[in-house]
C-alpha cells in the first residue's frame, strides 16, 4: 500500500490536500487533474495526518494510520467561544498550597490523553510522562532538591524554611508530573514545555491546580545525581519540565491585572 493513497472516486480535485501539507509532498501534477504524491514523500512524510484531516471528501488515507482513528470535528459546535477560552486563561492560577485528597488515577490518564495532541517539532510526538502518584515520594524529591541547595548560595530562604519543616520546593503538593524526552529528539525542550502547557491549562479547567516545579527543574539541569537517581528516567532520557499538581486548598475570587500588551505592528 502507497504511503498516502488517494481515492479517484472521491476526489474533487479541489487542491486542499496539496495546500495544507507542511512539506508540499502533494502537487497538483497529476493526469487529468488528480493530485499526485511526490516521491519525496517517502523520507519527508511526518505523519502529521493533515492530509486526511483536511478532506471534506474522505479521499485521502495514510498507511501508517486507521482511517477509523480519526476523530470527527463536526461543524465546529463543539468549540468554546473566546469569552469562555479567555475566562479560563485569565483565571488560571499557579497553585502552591494544596488539600490532602489525591487526584484519581484515571482523571490524571485522562488529562494526560489530551496532551497527545500537542504540537511537536516535524510531529516527532517525542514527550515521555513520569507521575509521582504518592505525596511522601514527592516530599522526597522535595528534600533532595534541598540537599542540592544546600551546596550553594542560591535561595537560602528556602532551605531555611525546610529546616523548619516547611516545603518551599514542591509546596506538599500530592503529584508531580515530569516531562522527559530521548535527548537526540529534534527539539524536546520545546517539545514537553508546549506539552506541559497542555496539561495546566486542561488540568486548570477541571479544577485542578498546577505550578511549575523550577526549582526541581534547575537541580536536574545541573546533574544533582541524588535526584536524577530517585527520577530513574531511562537511558537516554532528560526531564525537560516538571509540575506539581492536585486540588487547590482555596478557591481564588478575583483575577489580577497584568501588564499591557506590548507588541509591534508591521505592515
Amino acid at each position: 500500500m502507497a504511503l498516502i493513497s488517494i481515492d479517484r472516486k472521491k476526489c474533487k480535485k479541489d487542491g486542499i490536500c496539496a495546500a495544507e501539507c507542511p512539506f508540499s509532498l502533494i502537487a497538483l501534477t497529476g493526469d487529468e487533474g488528480f493530485p499526485e504524491i511526490r516521491p519525496a514523500a517517502a523520507r519527508l512524510c511526518i505523519q502529521c495526518g493533515h492530509c486526511v484531516a483536511v478532506c471534506p471528501h474522505d479521499a485521502l488515507s495514510l498507511a501508517a494510520m486507521n482511517p477509523d482513528d480519526f476523530q470527527a470535528i463536526g461543524n465546529g459546535a463543539l468549540l468554546p467561544t473566546l469569552k469562555k477560552t479567555g475566562q479560563l486563561l485569565t483565571t488560571r492560577r499557579s497553585i502552591r498550597t494544596y488539600q490532602r485528597q489525591t487526584v484519581p488515577r484515571a482523571h490524571i490518564e485522562q488529562l494526560l490523553d489530551l496532551c497527545r495532541w500537542a504540537p511537536s517539532a516535524k510531529n516527532e510526538q517525542p514527550v515521555h510522562w513520569l507521575v509521582v502518584e504518592n505525596p511522601e515520594a514527592v516530599h522526597h524529591l522535595a528534600g533532595l532538591v534541598v540537599d542540592w541547595l544546600r551546596t550553594g548560595t542560591a535561595y537560602p530562604g528556602i532551605v531555611s524554611a525546610w529546616d523548619q519543616g516547611k516545603d518551599m520546593v514542591l509546596r506538599g503538593a500530592p503529584h508531580l508530573l515530569v516531562a522527559h524526552a530521548h535527548g537526540d529528539s529534534l527539539k524536546p525542550e520545546i517539545d514537553c514545555t508546549i506539552a506541559l502547557t497542555y496539561f495546566d491549562l486542561a488540568a486548570a479547567s477541571c479544577g485542578i491546580g498546577t505550578c511549575w516545579a523550577g526549582i526541581l527543574m534547575s537541580a536536574a539541569a545541573a546533574g544533582h545525581q541524588p535526584l536524577l537517581d530517585a527520577l530513574a528516567l531511562p537511558e537516554g532520557y532528560h526531564l525537560y519540565g516538571a509540575m506539581i499538581f492536585g486540588y487547590p486548598r482555596f478557591p481564588y475570587f478575583k483575577i489580577p491585572p497584568r501588564k499591557d500588551t506590548r507588541v509591534i505592528w508591521r505592515s
